[in-house]
């Protein structure tokens, strides 16, 4: 539901038409060809696309008419770009559109600004990892992704976890018909649980396990609270480096918890 809002942008959501398959594919030749009148039926008959879509940003407490108009626009691109000879569904194709339009959307609008250089970096990295993935069939390394652009890995790496959008605690992860399970419902406070002991050993066991330099740099950062900036300077390599090393370091300790 979202919160009970009947009027976006001055339409009445409960009265928005829905369009057959039928019909979608008919009015799809006629936007090819240029028939506008069909391409604004096309666009009111899928802004119940839209609505749904919006329904998952609805956590992030955004203005809902913001997030309708620009998932409008995506669904305008989708409409645009949509090539019938695919033998898909227009959905299948437009949700990824509009999903991809509000993010974008959220991450240019976040308050924890990215500097466009990032930005222009990652969004490169992403356009010829599609690219490749599209040529060879599979994901490409970032190391391969890395080489195209005759950059470094750790920057490249730096720049795509930049542009990372956050995940929310309202975000909905589950619908059981009624209400939604959001991911604050799956947190849960253990402190004190009688096997928290057993939790901190083997927490203690994987980060001996890790390397020299990895085990330094998560203790320096959630033991001694540094960031990452400040374990950069104090070990002497690159702020992209240390968060490489950092991932690297939690994904072992989650793997031998």
């Amino acid at each position: 539901m979202l919160v009970n809002k009947v009027e976006i942008c001055g339409v009445d959501t409960a009265k928005l038409p829905v369009l057959k398959p039928k019909k979608m594919t008919e009015l799809m030749l006629k936007i090819k060809s240029g028939d506008q009148s069909a391409r604004e039926e096309f666009i009111k008959g899928n802004l119940r696309l839209v609505l749904s879509v919006i329904q998952r940003f609805t956590g992030r407490k955004e203005n809902m008419d913001d997030l309708f108009q620009v998932g409008c626009i995506g669904l305008i691109k989708a409409i645009d770009n949509f090539n019938i000879e695919l033998g898909v569904r227009f959905s299948t194709y437009a949700v990824p559109m509009i999903t991809g339009e509000l993010r974008r959307y959220l991450r240019d609008n976040n308050s924890i600004r990215v500097s466009r250089s990032l930005r222009d970096i990652a969004y490169k990295a992403l356009q010829i990892r599609n690219t490749l993935s599209k040529k060879n069939c599979s994901d490409p390394s970032v190391e391969k992704i890395a080489k195209e652009l005759e950059m470094n890995v750790e920057d490249v790496v730096f720049a795509l976890d930049a542009i990372q959008d956050p995940v929310s605690l309202y975000e909905p992860v589950y619908h059981d018909g009624a209400d939604a399970i959001y991911v604050m419902d799956q947190l849960q406070d253990k402190s004190s649980a009688d096997e928290m002991w057993l939790e901190g050993i083997a927490l203690k066991e994987a980060i001996e396990k890790l390397g020299e330099r990895e085990r330094r740099i998560i203790l320096m950062r959630f033991y001694q609270g540094k960031t990452q900036m400040e374990v950069s300077d104090e070990i002497g390599i690159s702020q992209a480096q240390v968060s490489r090393l950092e991932k690297n370091a939690l994904k072992s300790i989650r793997r031998n918890i």
